[in-house]
């Protein structure tokens, strides 16, 4: 399948703004990308939809606040949950773009859930492990608060996009191995799911790793900020896909991209969760690239992810599938 024209054209403006970014600093990078990715939202008619109310929590955590953002329902009554975190090669990314809040008050007005979305701290300045920590930390302050958020503590789930993808997967592992069992759900939107020497070997990595928007060159420099020299790339926190042991984890449906370089690490991460006894689901989105979610304003493929997310969600969340 080619690409598509809307794609075509996203493709231009990234490769435009990367050219931007050339000797900026991470702070002054992260600056103009955040100020370039809300004047694309604005310019392309992104509407934030009306949900109930939106607030904002602080949660503490050792040495810092972090802030999260909760989009309820304007039903009455107590609510599934969707924690999101987004995505942005561990490096980039914030709960305040315009994309992020449109995205979570369309999943909070279809799919009928309060959802939570993280600022969770950013590589290099904060490495591994305070990513899934901060985000960890995050999930226990939602279900320890469910009943002043409105919220069903037995039906929360866990997702995001890339590297947030890999964020809730990892989520997903901490909540088995710490035996919280905060996590009914886990939706994985072009993972990444394995950083480990073995993850060059991917098929797609070899046929989109130049041209499609995210570049092999791009991986490893995002991995290569978000993990010092000293950390095990094979660890599961890392790299589910490494891990020995995926038995017991929540449920679980994953969404790759014909065109994404992580497309192939993403289903095999479901075939994995699969073999191991969890009910896991995939599908492709064909004639996507790792990025083109974001068009879901303006063309029609890519709002049909977004309904697929909010379908999954409604579906996986109800009442009879609550965790006992």
């Amino acid at each position: 399948m080619e690409l598509a024209t809307a794609i075509r054209d996203l493709l231009a403006w990234d490769q435009a703004l990367g050219a931007r970014l050339q000797g900026l600093s991470i702070v002054d990078q992260r600056r103009l990308i955040n100020d370039a990715v809300d004047e694309h939202a604005r310019a392309s008619g992104v509407v934030v939809a009306t949900v109930g109310f939106v607030e904002e929590a602080v949660v503490p955590v050792e040495g810092a606040e972090l802030r999260l953002r909760v989009f309820t329902p304007s039903a009455a009554g107590r609510h599934p949950a969707y924690f999101h975190i987004h995505g942005g090669g561990f490096t980039l990314g914030t709960i305040d773009s315009i994309y992020n809040d449109a995205k979570c008050a369309y999943i909070c007005a279809n799919a009928g859930c309060v959802v939570t979305t993280v600022e969770y701290r950013l590589a290099p300045e904060f490495p591994y492990p305070t990513a899934p920590e901060d985000c960890y930390a995050a999930l226990r302050w939602v279900a320890e608060h469910a009943e002043e958020l409105h919220v069903d503590r037995s039906r929360i789930a866990v997702g995001g996009e890339s590297a947030g993808g890999n964020l809730a997967a990892v989520l997903a592992l901490m909540d088995r191995d710490r035996g919280t069992a905060h996590v009914a759900y886990q939706l994985l939107e072009v993972p990444v799911t394995d950083m480990s020497a073995e993850s060059g070997l991917h098929p797609s990595l070899a046929l989109f790793g130049a041209g499609y928007g995210l570049d092999r060159v791009g991986i490893e420099a995002f991995q290569d900020a978000y993990l010092e020299p000293t950390v095990d790339r094979h660890d599961p926190y890392v790299s589910p896909l490494a891990a020995a042991d995926l038995r017991g984890l929540a449920p679980a449906h994953v969404i790759t991209a014909e065109f994404d370089p992580l497309r192939d690490s993403g289903e095999a991460y479901a075939v994995r969760l699969r073999d191991a006894g969890v009910h896991a689901t995939f599908h492709r989105q064909d004639g996507q690239t790792h990025g083109s979610s974001i068009l879901w304003p303006t063309w029609a493929p890519a709002r049909q992810w977004l309904d697929e997310v909010a379908e999954s969600l409604r579906a996986a969340l109800s009442e009879s599938n609550a965790i006992a």
